[in-house]
């Protein structure tokens, strides 16, 4: 948790108000045949296999060829069934050079898991792949978990870990570039779970996605409010998080909040950062990090206001079912010296959005305590919040956040969680609260300092919250209730 300067002299003040951690270098994780998964696969769920024994494809030469699954393009690939190619059944895809197996097709119920067989052909030496994926009807592609290495004469699988909901494609790409090549067979495509709810972004089975915002300055000054810093914050953290198990350290990223965005993947969710210069988006099927792709949207203490046009994809993510996970922290905290802070900005959201007044009840104070707290909302043993799957939270502690005033009269959802110590439990003094809008949730709390973990880019000074009183709960808590887990 950060130790930031009191309201005294402006000077001593603006030298203080951002707060961040010491920097551990994540540990470089070896791809290996079988890619450990840290996400649980869902169950129940439409599988499709492309053995490529309905093809027919002879020549290197770059085809569309009709497979069982779809058209797929084989790329200086083919469709080999001599007894040198490695197969299930009577044929396999043979890929030689920098060649690609490319779907032209889209499966409409996003994907879980993709599992591979491969081998090397004949006796040719070893070679490498990759897996690619396009949520955008192949004008880009991105790469999904780490590159492999084809060592075995004999068919070995792999298993990849998605968990991306709405139309998606695959590519698998041969990387070495060698003329060496390698069969592939028995392409399995497991369903990522009903689409729609969640702000579309895929609310069947348990498997989430959290998108945690890196585009409103959250590492400028001395914060640090990412899951994965490296040079620069990036969509996929590094190692990849098929790697995680249950005892992989929070050290493994490098960011103030890189526990938590760890302690999702280990509870079987997906995490991505929306890095700089990528546009908050909803609804626009051309931006693969569009809001409508994920569960929930965590922005922790932006310092650059929203746009309009911002504004409004946020309102109706929510609206239209996503979670919104608000982090503020106390006012004078502009880090990037725009005029803007965190209070005022999320203030500015629910303000001036062109759209609606106070959409979730509660507006943000401009106002700096610090202290610990164990006023927490009573008569309610059942709040999920409170009292959820994660444990039982029972404090809070602030070092220089912000209060919160509710307003029932503009949202009649809104519920207080937590208060200022000796304070009425009322709709003014609040540090935490929560709201519905449309089918959405809102959770708040309006200080950075409990998240985090005191760890994070070299050069910040930065305190560990999350693992002290019951913040993890709380957060964790919150986190599953904003995804409609509770």
């Amino acid at each position: 948790m950060k130790r930031c300067a009191k309201l005294f002299p402006l000077l001593l003040l603006l030298t203080f108000i951002a707060c961040k951690k010491n920097s551990s270098v994540p540990v470089d994780a070896a791809a290996t045949t079988t890619i450990r998964s840290g996400i649980r696969p869902l169950a129940a769920l439409v599988t499709r296999t492309e053995n490529f024994e309905t093809g027919t494809k002879t020549a290197y030469t770059a085809a569309d060829v009709t497979l069982s699954t779809g058209v797929w393009n084989l790329n200086d690939a083919l469709i080999g069934n001599t007894t040198a190619d490695k197969k299930n059944g009577t044929k396999s895809a043979r890929v030689r050079n920098s060649g690609k197996l490319t779907m032209k097709f889209n499966l409409t119920a996003g994907a879980s898991t993709v599992t591979i067989s491969h081998a090397k052909y004949s006796t040719d030496a070893n070679s490498t792949w990759q897996l690619w994926y396009s949520t955008n009807n192949g004008l880009s592609y991105t790469q999904t978990g780490a590159t492999i290495t084809t060592s075995s004469t004999t068919l070995q699988s792999t298993s990849f870990t998605v968990n991306i909901a709405g139309t998606i494609r695959f590519e698998i790409r041969k990387t070495d570039a060698s003329a060496n090549r390698i069969n592939f067979d028995d392409i399995s495509m497991v369903d990522f779970g009903s689409t729609g709810g969640g702000g579309g972004g895929g609310t069947g089975g348990t498997a989430k996605k959290f998108l945690f915002d890196a585009t409103k300055a959250e590492t400028a000054g001395n914060a640090d409010w990412v899951i994965d810093q490296d040079a620069s914050p990036q969509r996929i953290p590094t190692p990849l998080q098929s790697t995680i198990t249950a005892t992989t350290p929070e050290t493994y990223w490098t960011g103030a909040i890189s526990s938590w965005g760890i302690a999702l993947v280990k509870a079987g969710h997906t995490v991505e950062t929306l890095p700089v210069g990528t546009a908050i988006t909803y609804g626009n099927i051309s931006n693969p990090q569009d809001l409508s792709n994920y569960n929930v949207f965590v922005v922790d203490e932006p310092n650059i206001r929203f746009t309009a046009a911002e504004k409004t994809a946020i309102l109706n993510f929510v609206n239209n079912g996503g979670g919104l996970f608000m982090i503020s922290d106390h006012t004078i905290s502009d880090r990037n010296n725009d005029g803007w802070d965190s209070p005022a900005i999320w203030n500015d959201l629910m303000t001036n959005n062109g759209a609606v007044t106070n959409p979730f009840g509660f507006s943000i104070d401009l106002t700096n305590i610090t202290q610990l707290t164990a006023n927490v909302l009573t008569g309610n043993a059942t709040n999920p919040i409170l009292h959820g799957s994660q444990g039982n939270v029972t404090q809070l502690d602030f070092h220089n956040g912000a209060t919160l005033t509710m307003n029932p009269t503009a949202n009649t959802t809104v519920q207080g969680l937590i208060w200022k110590t000796g304070a009425v439990q009322n709709n003014s003094n609040l540090m935490s609260a929560s709201s519905t809008y449309g089918t959405g949730r809102v959770y708040v709390v309006t200080d950075s300092s409990p998240i985090d973990d005191g760890t994070g880019a070299n050069g910040n000074t930065l305190f560990n919250g999350w693992t002290t009183y019951s913040h993890i709960p709380l957060f964790m808590n919150a986190s599953l209730w904003l995804a409609k887990l509770q």
